[in-house]
């Protein structure tokens, strides 16, 4: 809460106690940040997973205070360590989506889906030496996030396919090009981490319920914002190409 970074984890912690330092901290979280409202899976990313030496995926929980609105204005210091990434969010329609094992049965579970600029803190004092362990123990990074506009998912549309061939890019105030990457680019397809997602909390007696809201992952690299920038993410391949954006101060 007081955007001070903390001291590099040691080699000695381990996975389930990384759990447990998480679970309690965010216990402290919600006191800042309100009622928990979702979850988010960070390490989605091949990519991401071996710069930080781990080969699964890890789970944070996203708190109500911790979304707003597109367009919206962000200090650049929104963290120790603040950087942010072109993600997604889904919002779940029923509970029957923990039993989902195809993203095709994810999709039937689904009530909208989100355009979502996450706005991650790594937190640790050296960001460049991060573990998996680190990543868990910080509730995966947690802090802040910008939704689009909602997307309503019907049946017959061909939100499968079109979610795995998409292009994500992401463009800074002036409409330069940062970075982009496809919709496979998170675990083959982008609703796979909701599947990842619902058998995590299952182990954890915490299963998915009606109005969680998943933030999935990055489709590109993190960058670090500067005051007086700003970054767009443009789904080229979805219905009307939605877009959201986040200005920061």
């Amino acid at each position: 809460v007081a955007r001070q970074a903390i001291a590099n984890p040691g080699p000695e912690l381990t996975l389930e106690d990384a759990q447990c330092g998480r679970d309690k901290l965010n216990r402290f979280l919600a006191q800042a940040y309100g009622r928990p409202v979702g979850y988010k899976a960070g390490l989605t990313n091949p990519a991401v997973q071996k710069r930080f030496n781990h080969g699964s995926p890890v789970r944070g929980t996203l708190f109500e205070k911790m979304l707003l609105p597109d367009g919206a204005v962000v200090p650049a210091g929104f963290g120790a360590r603040p950087v942010y990434e072109a993600d997604l969010v889904v919002e779940v329609k029923d509970a029957a989506i923990n039993r989902a094992t195809t993203p095709a049965e994810v999709l039937r579970h689904v009530a909208r889906l989100y355009p979502f600029i996450e706005l991650p803190d790594l937190m640790l004092e050296d960001p460049t030496r991060p573990s998996g362990p680190a990543l868990v123990l910080v509730n995966a990074g947690a802090r802040l996030g910008v939704l689009g506009k909602p997307l309503a998912v019907n049946a017959g549309d061909p939100w499968v396919e079109a979610l795995a061939a998409m292009t994500v890019r992401l463009f800074d105030q002036d409409g330069k090009e940062l970075d982009s990457g496809p919709g496979s680019a998170i675990l083959g397809h982008p609703l796979e981490a909701v599947i990842w997602l619902a058998g995590d909390l299952k182990k954890a007696g915490t299963p998915l319920k009606k109005g969680d809201l998943l933030s999935l992952g990055a489709f590109s690299k993190p960058l670090r914002p500067t005051p007086g920038g700003g970054a767009r993410v443009v789904y080229e391949g979805l219905r009307g190409n939605p877009s959201v954006s986040v200005r920061f101060q």
